[in-house]
């Protein structure tokens, strides 16, 4: 009999299983899939050889989330690999925004919107632990750091208002920060989207937007290791049908959406809540489409090449058209793409010469629409020759994405519509978030605060909970995790 049993092997349910089994707790991990991983997964999905990221694929969190600074990936065997220019937005006739790792490169470039763009951000990177611990909060306390708290909730509200475009003069500072916060798959004006703008931008000044070498199934992969060394166990090709296969265990955390625990929860949930999971709204989606290349991408402007994450739509007006058009539930007719090359910094990717492409179109929820042209031809519109480089492509289209992850309700890769509410109160509003009503069930998805990344620290509160709850263990999750340990 286990203590607890984790459902779904993704980052947040890794992460609270290790830290449950660095309290000395038994535990099992069920995956659905044939390889765990979740959202953090690499395989081959065009050409052998070429290795692809299935879902996420840089990860500005891997080296700054609390709970990832606590476990410390890199001691754990995972390269992580900075590119120079954190992310890129090109524009039409050959010029582009970068952020450079360098906040001072990143002023320079910027002309006349160098000041602005650190009167913006520069306080924010002098204070990125701070700005990271306050966004990665389960957002039910008082902020310890008040006076970052004041400073990125002004730097929101500002641009969350008419007043967005103030501060800028020129066109690519503007762009740079459109593109960014266009990753909710919401407006980006919308106040989510600019506090996921804020956080992902001061993240790009401190770090980096870092790359797993070998893909990002190392960051799943090394949790595994931890978790086996303790002496937990992952289970995978199991779906998880019903919550009585573990009558037996103490405690049942799932990392899984609203309406996966609905489906497995099934009526043994209260009606009041069981309403209240099936009123969760699903957002923007994500058509996946993975390319092998045979070079690489031959970009117009000058440092797109150093990029590892691009943002491919034109104008700040062009990203709000585009992912108005996705709120609108219809498809943009020059969509947001969201590009990666991994080659960049980690040549293992690809075969000598070759290159790995990652990218993925915003279309509306439940989209069956096939977008690799439209891709192709928003990467041509930046770097006109991409076409001839493709050896294979592979697309997985929003609606077949819960095929490989059911927490991707109708493609929503944020497993839940990041609306203002649906921030602050995911799934539902509640006090505890994590716990449901049923007694030993808790949820540590991206469904709960702070959401969607693979950050962990869905996994981290939710894990708080349990043991203080379920076990009478009052040990910080982070102190778990800093403590040496040996194996079980």
């Amino acid at each position: 009999m286990s203590d607890v049993v984790v459902v779904g092997s993704g980052p947040n349910g890794l992460a609270t299983a290790v830290i449950l089994a660095r309290a000395g707790l038994d535990v099992e991990v069920y995956e659905a899939q044939d390889t765990a991983g979740g959202g953090s997964r690499t395989a081959e999905l065009t050409v052998p050889g070429y290795r692809h990221d299935v879902c996420a694929g840089a990860h500005p969190m891997a080296l700054a989330s609390p709970f990832f600074r606590a476990f410390d990936l890199p001691a754990h065997g995972v390269e992580l690999l900075a590119p120079q220019v954190s992310y890129a937005h090109p524009l039409d006739g050959g010029a582009a925004g970068l952020a450079w790792r360098d906040l001072d490169r990143t002023v320079h470039d910027l002309g006349r919107d160098g000041a602005a763009w650190r009167s913006l951000f520069g306080p924010l990177v002098e204070r990125w632990s701070e700005v990271v611990d306050l966004a990665m909060s389960d957002l039910r306390g008082i902020p310890a750091d008040l006076p970052t708290a004041v400073r990125f909730g002004l730097r929101m509200m500002e641009q969350g208002s008419p007043l967005w475009n103030m501060r800028f003069r020129e066109a690519a500072a503007p762009a740079l920060l459109s593109g960014v916060a266009a990753h909710a798959i919401t407006p980006p004006r919308a106040l989510p989207a600019v506090g996921a703008g804020l956080l992902l931008g001061t993240l790009a000044h401190a770090g980096g937007w870092v790359l797993p070498r070998g893909g990002s199934q190392a960051i799943p992969d090394a949790l595994i290791a931890e978790l086996e060394r303790l002496g937990g166990r992952v289970v995978t090709d199991h779906r998880v049908d019903s919550l009585a296969e573990f009558g037996d265990a103490r405690t049942v955390v799932l990392d899984t959406a609203p309406a996966e625990l609905l489906r497995i929860a099934g009526t043994d949930l209260p009606d009041r809540y069981a309403a209240r999971l099936r009123r969760v709204r699903y957002g923007g989606a994500a058509c996946k489409v993975d390319f092998a290349l045979s070079g690489p991408v031959p970009w117009q402007a000058e440092g797109c090449d150093l990029a590892g994450t691009l943002h491919l739509v034109g104008t700040r007006v062009q990203a709000m058209a585009a992912e108005r058009s996705i709120a609108a539930g219809q498809h943009a007719a020059r969509p947001y793409v969201l590009a990666i090359q991994p080659g960049v910094v980690d040549p293992s990717r690809a075969p000598a010469g070759g290159h790995t492409f990652y990218t993925y179109a915003h279309v509306p929820n439940g989209s069956t629409r096939d977008m690799t042209e439209s891709v192709i031809k928003q990467v041509e519109r930046f770097a006109p020759g991409f076409r001839d480089l493709i050896l294979a492509s592979h697309v997985r289209t929003g609606a077949e994405m819960p095929d490989h992850n059911s927490n991707y309700v109708g493609g929503d890769i944020s497993v839940g519509a990041m609306t203002l509410r649906q921030t602050l109160f995911r799934p539902t509003p509640r006090w505890n978030p994590y716990a449901t009503p049923l007694p030993g069930v808790y949820l540590c998805s991206a469904a709960t605060p702070p959401g969607p990344g693979v950050h962990g620290m869905n996994g981290l509160h939710a894990a708080g909970h349990v043991l203080r709850d379920e076990f009478g263990i009052d040990t910080d999750p982070l102190e778990l995790l800093r403590a040496p340990q040996v194996s079980a």
